[in-house]
């Protein structure tokens, strides 16, 4: 499974102690790169549990779509 994410952000996010959770005292990184609070977890990647390992997916205004090709810069450059 592959996964087109992007993401705003251009540098490192510190935490501050604000980030840390009253209830559970911990703070849930995102690894899935869906999270509305990126680069914190809010469970978005439940939504991935049925990903086919064979296939690249978007996920779009919270819609998962399976990507045909993926073309990148580096294709058709010359060199």
């Amino acid at each position: 499974m592959t996964r087109l994410v992007e993401l705003e952000a251009t540098g490192p996010r510190k935490l501050e102690p604000s980030d840390i959770d009253d209830e559970k005292g911990d703070v849930a990184v995102c690894q899935c790169g869906l999270s509305d609070s990126f680069p914190f977890c809010d469970g978005s990647h439940r939504r991935t549990d049925d990903e086919d390992d064979e296939t690249t997916y978007v996920y779009e205004d919270g819609q998962r779509r399976e990507v045909e090709r993926v073309v990148t810069a580096d294709d058709g450059a010359d060199g």
